[in-house]
This record gives structure tokens, sequence and C-alpha cells, in this order.
């Protein structure tokens, strides 16, 4: 009886190891059955798993501004009419280029004030002629003598500068000609042809340097505890969802901005490629909470979650992939931090994951069947 209760755990052992066996040979051959086509391959994105420290971080929301050191707002200096406009929103000029014409009987006027003043500068030179010559016989005094050389030292000055407003607008005729102050993109347009202007008026167009943006972030109360100066930062635009602009906190505003209940941080970028518009929506990643300890790193589009368990899928040659699960232990807006069987070094698909994932999934259940 003993003898065949032993033989019978012998064959049941046997049995078990012959099935693991079989099972995990049929797995093998699954995963190597399948092979990423050439139609996934142009688009396959492999990521090397990192050994890192582990950093959570914060994001805030915020939006790229022009930097106002370098940003030139034009108002017009007279009254007027456009008769044409040669720029577009968005267009680089250079100091002194002409962007627009204005007609205006300002041109006449300063015409005529400039005849007018040189007039009443020949009668003050014959008068301080006079004045200096009875000053000499003590007939004039000094007091005399200083009012007329002060009288014509104010309309030579007056005629200069009624000169240089001329030259400054290239004015002839009754037409004015609008210049760039400096150099740069105009980043605000609001005049055209035909449109009536006004001295001292609303704004007719902005020019920025835009080599370097400053990217305003909006600072909640909760969050003020973990935003300094100097503090690194990593900016995420839509337009650009691939690529990170890194800078640091410059400045942070010390007074909550009324409408909208937030402190605002300035970040001065380098806007290298011009990739950074004024206007533009930005998301801004700010690391927190640094934990002296390291973990495996991987991009969060390598993970796969599937019945409650993540999973990434290992690549090792097109027809040598291999899933593994994995347990998510932090994340940051860069990272997912993981822990299981998973080797640093080892490649993780990061571009159509799911659907290599779903091929390898189903393969493997066809063969098991």
């Amino acid at each position: 009886m003993k003898t065949t209760r032993y033989i019978a755990v012998i064959y049941l052992s046997a049995l078990v190891a012959f099935t693991g066996c079989k099972d995990m040979k049929q797995n093998d051959e699954a995963n190597k059955s399948y092979c990423i086509s050439k139609e996934l391959k142009k688009d396959l994105k492999l990521v090397r798993v990192e050994r890192l420290p582990i950093e959570e971080s914060i994001t805030l929301t915020g939006e790229v501004e022009s930097n106002s050191d370098k940003t030139v707002p034009f108002v017009s200096l007279v009254d007027g009419v456009v008769t044409d406009t040669y720029f577009s929103l968005g267009d680089y000029v250079k100091k002194g280029q002409v962007l627009a014409t204005v007609k205006s009987t300002a041109v006449n006027e300063m015409q005529d004030d400039t005849q007018t003043l040189q007039a009443q500068l020949a009668v003050a030179r014959r008068k301080l002629a006079s004045v200096e010559a009875m000053y000499k016989d003590d007939i004039a005094s000094q007091k005399d003598l200083q009012e007329a050389r002060s009288e014509v030292a104010i309309l030579q000055s007056n005629i200069s500068k009624t000169r240089k407003n001329m030259q400054l607008y290239s004015a002839g005729g009754n037409t004015i000609q609008i210049k760039a102050p400096a150099d740069g993109y105009v980043i605000s347009k609001n005049v055209s042809k035909g449109m009536p202007v006004t001295a001292g008026g609303d704004q007719l167009f902005t020019i920025s340097n835009l080599d370097k943006v400053w990217v305003m972030a909006n600072v909640y109360a909760t969050n003020m505890r973990n935003v300094y100066v100097d503090q690194p930062v990593v900016v995420k635009t839509l337009a650009y969802p691939d690529e990170s602009f890194s800078g640091k906190i410059n400045t942070i505003s010390q007074v909550f901005n009324e409408n909208e209940r937030v402190l605002k941080a300035k970040i001065i970028m380098d806007n290298n490629g011009m990739k950074l518009r004024p206007g533009m929506s930005a998301d801004v990643v700010l690391p927190i909470n640094s934990q002296n300890k390291n973990a495996l790193a991987i991009p969060a589009k390598a993970l796969i979650f599937d019945n409650n368990q993540s999973y990434v899928v290992v690549y090792k040659k097109d027809c040598e992939l291999e899933i593994r699960p994995v347990t998510e232990i932090a994340s940051n807006s860069q990272y997912i931090y993981v822990e299981g069987n998973l080797k640093e070094g080892e490649n993780v698909i990061a571009s159509n994951g799911l659907l290599i994932y779903e091929n390898l999934k189903n393969q493997f259940n066809n063969t098991t069947k």
C-alpha cells in the first residue's frame, strides 16, 4: 500500500513538472513566434531602464510672455490717417525699418513752426547783437545781455527739436513714416490702412526681442512652501509635447494677483529655435521631496495597465519580446519608478506598447489552447 502511494506521488510530481515545462515552453514559443512588423518598427521607440534617485514633482500652470525689458510699444505722436502698412503680426523687423506711413497735418504744422521759429531767431539774433553793443558802452546791463542770449538759445533748441522730429518720422509733404524703434518681432499689431490715429492714443504695435522670454507660473497658496528662487524647473508645452525646456525660477511676487489669487513666479528662458511664443500656455514642473533612495525609472508611456496589474514589454530583438509585471512605487512628470522582474540597462518599448502587448497576449492564449 505504501509502495503504491509512493509511486502515485512520484507520478504526480512528474506530471506537474512536465506540465510546468510545457507551459514555460509554450510561453517562450509564443513570445518567439510573434515578431514586430515592419510598419510598427518604423515608429518603435525604445527606452533603456535606468536606476535613478526617486524624485517627486508638482506641476504649475503658466504662460509664456515677452521679455518686458526688451519690449517696445509704439504710440503715435501725431494725429492722422494711416495710408500704408508694411509689416504683419509675427514679422521680424530691423531698427529703422519703415513699418507704416501716416498722412497728418502735423507735418505742415512742424514745417510752419520751423519757419516761424527761424524768423523769431533772426529777430532775436539782431536784438542780441544790439544788446552786446550797448553792454560794451555800459548802456545795457548784464541781466539784459543774459536775457538776450537765453532767448536765442531757446529758439535754437526749439528749431533743432522740430527738425529732429521731422527726421525721426522722415516727414515730407504731409506724410510721416513710422519706423521700427528696435530690432525684434512684431508681437502685437493694432494698425491698418485707412485707420485714424491720435497722438498719445492706443498702442499701434509692439516689438519684442524674443531671444529670451518669461514663463510666468501660477503659484497657489497650497504650493507656496514648495516653490523658491533659483529652483530648477522643466517647462512643457502642447506645441512640443516630446520636448522639455530647462530653466530656473528668477523671482516670485510677494503679492497675490487679485483676479487669479495666485503668486506669479517668473522663469527666464533661453528661446533657442523660437519655440516659445508669447501667449503660449505651459506646464511648469518642479521637483520636490527628493528621497535618498534609488529605483528603476521608466517613462509613463512604457507602462501598460491590465487587470489590476502593471506591465512592461521588454525588447531584446524584433522576434524576442517579453512581458514583465512591475509594481509602481513613485512617479513624477518624467518617470515612473518601479520594482519587479526588470533589470537596469534593459530596453522597454515606449511606443505602441499596448498594441504589441495585446498581440503577445493573444499569441500566448492561442498557443495554450
